[in-house]
């Protein structure tokens, strides 16, 4: 089994080294114009709670609203193979499992989204951002990678046309990346709102960076929500790949 995840991963990384400088060039643009727009423009005039500038704390934020996306987006081809080019039923013909197939998948977008996160975190030094990188945080942002992965996973495995693929993009990832507590502190919410929010797992990758980069102990509460998701949405995976086979 392991040999076959390693070649479906392989697959994707073989694609990926040869592509490498444009996804490098193409991934700094959205945290550049982030870390000026509101790091050095908006977050001059903005004071912190915590004492720290708003650099600091926007930067675990650009992180975990960028992991989600490119993670995300990383299966988003697959949805193509499945639904236009019916090249899908391929992968289940060859000779390896179909649930290696789709964790090789997993890995490859959960790499593609570390590279990524590795970019902003050296344009935020550049920029004079102050945080921490501990083992623990390198935890949280795979953690992160991996949900939204396999939610990526389960969405291309699911949703009927591209358009609606666009839609969920618009209805669930555009919400979460504003309102989980990446450009500004979700205690100011409405009751409601917050608690719906901090059901989100994007919420608790957000506030688990900010702790861990600014020094403070981890929330074990968000670091299991995060363990629980990830679990949870390997089984949704699953069920849908076994979905597709039938």
């Amino acid at each position: 089994m392991l040999y076959d995840i390693f070649t479906a991963f392989w697959r994707d990384w073989v694609v990926l080294k040869h592509r490498m400088i444009k996804f490098i060039l193409s991934r700094m643009v959205a945290p550049i114009l982030y870390l000026v727009a509101f790091g050095w423009g908006l977050g001059k005039s903005i004071h912190t709670t915590g004492g720290g500038s708003y650099l600091d704390f926007l930067v675990p934020g650009i992180l975990a609203l960028n992991s989600m996306n490119i993670s995300f987006n990383s299966l988003a081809p697959l949805h193509g193979e499945r639904v236009y080019h019916k090249s899908i039923e391929e992968y289940f013909t060859a000779p390896i499992k179909p649930i290696s197939f789709a964790i090789g998948k997993i890995m490859a977008a959960v790499l593609r989204g570390m590279i990524s996160s590795a970019i902003i975190i050296l344009l935020s030094y550049a920029f004079g951002a102050n945080f921490h990188i501990t083992s623990l945080f390198l935890l949280v942002l795979i953690l992160n990678c991996t949900i939204f992965a396999e939610i990526g996973f389960y969405a291309a495995m699911t949703i009927s046309s591209y358009e609606d693929m666009g839609r969920f993009n618009t209805y669930i990832l555009l919400p979460m990346s504003f309102l989980c507590g990446t450009f500004f502190s979700t205690s100011k919410l409405p009751t409601a709102l917050y608690y719906f929010i901090h059901a989100l797992p994007l919420t608790h990758a957000s506030l688990l960076l900010r702790s861990i980069g600014q020094g403070r102990s981890a929330n074990g509460i968000s670091l299991a929500i995060l363990i629980f998701y990830t679990i949870i949405c390997f089984f949704l995976c699953s069920y849908a790949l076994k979905k597709n086979q039938e």
